[in-house]
């Protein structure tokens, strides 16, 4: 049976939005939101065993600037948790929505309580290339710069979700956000965008889970809200995964003239109690799974090939 993704991307459309290849690596205006694209995708094919993240196989339900009635109601009212998922650099639109689909089913699987979610996937326009070594510099940087300028069509992504994600935590429910690779540094945009909104300080989730994240490991110390640092007014928990063996990461922080990113071995001052209470931090050192197919590529994907390292990640997500 396939798996449904709920979309929202900022991608400029190319061509017939039932076809996945008409979602283009080119950014919509930032302040246009009412153009940004939600929808419906299948997917089929995943393989939990085997990681294989399968194929789009059909999309629907478009509709600018919001997702459609239908879906909206579905997603607040459908009775189950909501996992959104941010998308990190090198991934073309169809990448974006299968890996979301396979995020959910190995949660799924995992037999944690509360892991069966409805998955809801933003996709900013990465352009879907090879980053290996040596580094191509100018698709990594490329990629690093559309990261920046989509922060704020996810904070607007954000905006329609909140009364959503609000009726669905009114009747029980759980709604977790993970975020990947570059895709935290679109949330760090997304999350300084809402405060200097105004769009208050509520809750929208109960675990905001950050996996190797290609951002500045003093994403969290940045003065007066900025960076990542106003994430806990909108996260009631917040799980930081690092590994000292990422190598896409070695190479990022080479690119980005040797600053440190924050999936190496998470925030400079992660020991400190006082700037990470544990009540709503905590530092998860992914640097000793070695349960999969370890290589340069694959040591930037731990959080979803390590069956160890997704067992603790679904405990994390679903409040465990």
């Amino acid at each position: 049976m396939p798996t449904t993704v709920f979309f929202a991307t900022n991608r400029v459309l190319t061509g017939d939005p039932a076809i996945p290849d008409s979602y283009g690596a080119d950014i919509q205006a930032p302040t246009i939101n009412q153009d940004m694209i939600y929808g419906s995708a299948f997917v089929d094919g995943i393989n939990i065993a085997t990681s294989n993240q399968g194929a789009i196989t059909a999309i629907q339900d478009i509709r600018r600037g919001q997702f459609p009635d239908a879906a909206a109601a579905d997603l607040g009212d459908g009775g189950r948790n909501i996992l959104i998922f941010v998308h990190g650099f090198d991934n073309t639109f169809s990448d974006a929505i299968a890996r979301a689909a396979l995020n959910r089913e190995w949660l799924a699987a995992s037999g944690v309580e509360g892991t069966d979610t409805t998955v809801i996937a933003f996709s900013w326009p990465s352009c879907g290339r090879i980053i290996g070594f040596p580094v191509l510099d100018a698709d990594y940087r490329r990629d690093q710069n559309m990261a920046r300028l989509s922060a704020y069509h996810l904070m607007s992504f954000l905006e329609n979700l909140e009364p959503i994600l609000t009726r669905a935590r009114a009747t029980g429910h759980r709604s977790m956000l993970l975020a990947h690779s570059m895709g935290n540094l679109a949330l760090q945009g997304a999350v300084e965008n809402w405060i200097l909104n105004g769009n208050g300080t509520g809750k929208l989730f109960d675990c905001v889970a950050s996996a190797a994240g290609d951002c500045g490991q003093d994403s969290f110390a940045q003065p007066s809200l900025a960076g990542l640092s106003g994430l806990p007014k909108l996260a009631s928990r917040i799980s930081i995964y690092y590994s000292h063996i990422d190598n896409v990461l070695q190479l990022s922080a080479v690119v980005n003239g040797g600053a440190r990113r924050l999936g190496q071995d998470g925030p400079a001052n992660r020991a400190d109690t006082q700037a990470f209470p544990p009540d709503i931090f905590t530092m998860r050192d992914a640097t000793d799974f070695r349960d999969y197919d370890l290589s340069f590529l694959t040591s930037h994907q731990y959080y979803r090939l390590s069956p160890d390292c997704r067992a603790l990640l679904a405990a994390d997500l679903a409040g465990k």
